[in-house]
């Protein structure tokens, strides 16, 4: 015999103590469940504070089931469009959970929480939809499924919008130079990718005047605490790096990398208390002198041995290229869960 059964779904805010200066939540913080409570509070005992909630909707009431009965139920709910994206930073957390209560006769509540992830993509929120449907009949009793192809719709729109801003390819040029003169060429065909994509750029030193040893290209995201939240006035922001490629490139005339975006990463977004951006750091080791960099030893023999210099002055620089990371498709972004999505609770 089950009394009742409830879903809702809440998302919960960590923030580091030492990093983010939060003002007191409001309400009573509850840790512990009541032996003869029948109030259904998801968070329970959840650290952080609950910033986003979803109406509770009941499953059923006064269930009795027989032993070997089995009975389902399916549950549907839609998300607020303004609420922050699943993330897991040094300084702030967002956790999304679909928390499920139950309780029998005389027995205290049972809660079971489901981990999901949530992707945001901006821009939807405004948009109207065209009114190429006005010829339609129109019926009261359609009103759940005009809801449903709505969605839908609002689904394949976020598709679309996302291959329109990732697909659009445009030369971009940049000279890379130090204080003693032009290094190389950097070319990258676009600046706005979707999580999963790869980040692909080339070099070109042939035309440098100050020879180029060795170069680094990391794929980082920028997490930065909004001043008014900052627990240390001028606090540094965190950086992560994804991806890196380093190469010796000393007489070398071209060179390019890949970068893959990972699909378990969180695209670009900013909240109240919390920025996350995405760029390219650069670090290159060039040479300080302008002869040649290799010596010739040669014998009486017809035998000739190259070998390389056993000190060089180098000068060492970076550079920051800030780039657009955005959602993609979540079917795509499923994949890098592989752990089973059933899960129980014993009542």
């Amino acid at each position: 015999m089950l009394a009742w059964a409830s879903a809702q779904i809440h998302c919960q805010f960590h923030a580091s103590e030492n990093r983010v200066a939060l003002p007191p939540s409001d309400g009573s913080k509850h840790d512990v469940q009541a032996e003869n409570e029948t109030v259904f509070v998801p968070n329970r005992g959840e650290r952080g504070q609950c910033i986003l909630s979803t109406p509770p909707k009941i499953l059923f009431c006064d269930l009795r089931l027989d032993p070997g009965e089995s009975k389902s139920y399916s549950y549907c709910e839609t998300l607020p469009v303004d609420g922050p994206p699943s993330f897991r930073g040094q300084s702030v957390k967002y956790v999304y959970k679909l928390t499920i209560g139950c309780q029998r006769v005389n027995s205290p509540i049972k809660l079971l929480r489901v981990p999901f992830r949530v992707l945001v993509l901006h821009g939807l929120k405004d948009y109207q939809f065209p009114q190429d449907e006005a010829v339609a009949p129109s019926n009261p009793f359609l009103e759940e499924e005009e809801g449903l192809k709505k969605d839908s719709r609002l689904a394949d729109l976020a598709t679309e919008l996302l291959m329109v801003a990732t697909s659009r390819r445009s030369l971009h040029l940049y000279n890379i130079s130090n204080t003693r003169g032009k290094v190389g060429t950097f070319c990258i065909f676009k600046t706005v990718y979707k999580i999963g994509e790869d980040v692909i750029g080339t070099f070109s030193f042939s035309e440098g005047d100050i020879p180029c040893l060795q170069f680094s290209v990391s794929l980082q995201t920028e997490e930065s605490i909004q001043e008014e939240f900052q627990r240390r006035r001028g606090q540094p922001v965190s950086f992560t790096v994804h991806a890196r490629h380093q190469e010796s490139c000393l007489h070398t005339a071209q060179s390019s990398f890949s970068l893959p975006i990972p699909l378990s990463s969180t695209p670009g977004f900013t909240t109240n208390i919390v920025s996350l951006k995405w760029r390219l750091h650069f670090e290159f080791v060039t040479s300080g002198e302008s002869a040649g960099t290799c010596l010739v030893r040669g014998s009486q023999s017809e035998a000739v041995t190259w070998t390389g210099v056993e000190q060089m002055e180098v000068d060492t620089f970076s550079w920051d290229l800030p780039i657009k990371v955005l959602p993609t498709n979540p079917i795509l972004a499923s994949y890098v869960s592989q752990y089973s999505s059933t899960n129980s609770i014993t009542i």
